[in-house]
């Protein structure tokens, strides 16, 4: 878990957080209180449905309101994880207001005017932003803190990877649904229907994760790959991705092949691991992270690093983080702690 924020803010902002009863939602909740993320106020909003319940924060219940004009009112960073379609009703508006939207969904993350941020990683592109700030697809944060740390030893020429992704990336109904099917495993009853995702997951993997999109790649993948050459102002970067549904709850891996221009010696790649920020290398290629083991964490663990006989300059490594973590709440607040420590919330000035 990381700290706290070392500086305190000049002011406390009004903070909303539409989607707040969603699984991504929840644990803003406790990154939250967790960090002792600096507010005045925190207003929970989410849809017409959830209206009413309580949730608790910093020891008291707060009631959850609709997402309207009237609740956004007010509010000076405001974090949504909800759909793309949600998000691309209140950005806008919210951007007229002199308010910030720190978006987890796609909506906007690959729009020119947009920053897309990991805060170790980009953290200067919140200087150009424009009111809405978005934040990566949850398997593309781990991935681009370890690219941007082997970097420095040597430029990246070419990357490719798998990733194994929890079915909290899909939501609560598919976390359900795992654990209806385990329950029925166990019991030794038949396996209900599916009808969250088109095949049982339960003892089994799914290599479609979103649908499929340009040239038999999946919407994920594609995500990946822009977004990775986004953050890492790498444009044209070689890029190819598979991603895999598999049956475990929380938690996201990667098994990932990176190529350089020149030499980057295990050693040195290693050393920069060490040095990047949010990032934990296993120096010993037989001992490696489980994401049971990275659940509830903030970290990413990087472990597994060994040489790719098949490239001239080319690693192969293994990655893991919390999906719901550093892989969207955790990083939403890095991102907000990072705007108030330079100033950047308009009407928290």
């Amino acid at each position: 878990m990381r700290a706290p924020m070392s500086e305190e803010p000049i002011v406390e902002p009004v903070v909303a957080v539409i989607g707040a009863t969603g699984a991504v939602g929840d644990v803003f909740l406790r990154v939250a209180e967790q960090r002792e993320f600096p507010m005045k106020q925190l207003k929970l909003l989410a849809s017409p449905r959830s209206v009413g319940k309580q949730l608790m924060f910093r020891g008291q219940p707060i009631t959850v309101e609709d997402t309207t004009e009237q609740t956004l009112e007010g509010a000076d960073i405001v974090f949504c994880s909800a759909s793309s379609a949600v998000s691309k009703q209140w950005g806008p508006w919210l951007r007229a207001r002199n308010a910030v939207m720190i978006d987890d969904g796609s909506a906007f993350r690959m729009d020119a005017d947009v920053p897309l941020v990991v805060p170790e990683v980009n953290g200067d592109d919140l200087e150009w932003h424009k009111g809405i700030v978005s934040i990566p697809n949850c398997t593309t944060t781990p991935l681009v803190m370890a690219l941007n740390a082997m970097r420095q030893v040597a430029p990246l020429k070419r990357v490719t990877a798998a990733s194994y992704q929890a079915v909290t990336g899909t939501g609560a109904a598919a976390k359900a649904e795992l654990e209806a099917q385990i329950g029925h495993i166990g019991r030794g009853e038949p396996v209900p229907a599916p009808t969250v995702y088109p095949v049982q997951i339960a003892m089994n993997v799914l290599p479609q994760v979103d649908d499929f999109d340009e040239d038999d790649y999946t919407k994920e993948e594609l995500k990946m790959r822009n977004e990775t050459r986004k953050i890492l102002h790498l444009d044209t970067l070689p890029f190819a991705a598979t991603c895999v549904r598999v049956p475990v709850v929380v938690s996201h891996s990667e098994a990932v092949h990176a190529e350089f221009t020149s030499e980057a010696s295990i050693a040195r790649i290693i050393d920069a691991l060490k040095s990047q920020a949010g990032v934990v290398v296993t120096e010993d290629p037989t001992t490696y992270m489980t994401p049971l083991q990275a659940a509830g964490d903030d970290l990413v663990y990087v472990s597994r690093i060994r040489r790719d006989p098949t490239v001239e300059h080319g690693i192969v490594f293994w990655c893991v983080t919390d999906n719901l973590r550093k892989g969207a709440a955790t990083n939403a607040i890095q991102i907000a702690e990072e705007m108030l420590r330079r100033n950047l919330v308009p009407g928290a000035k």
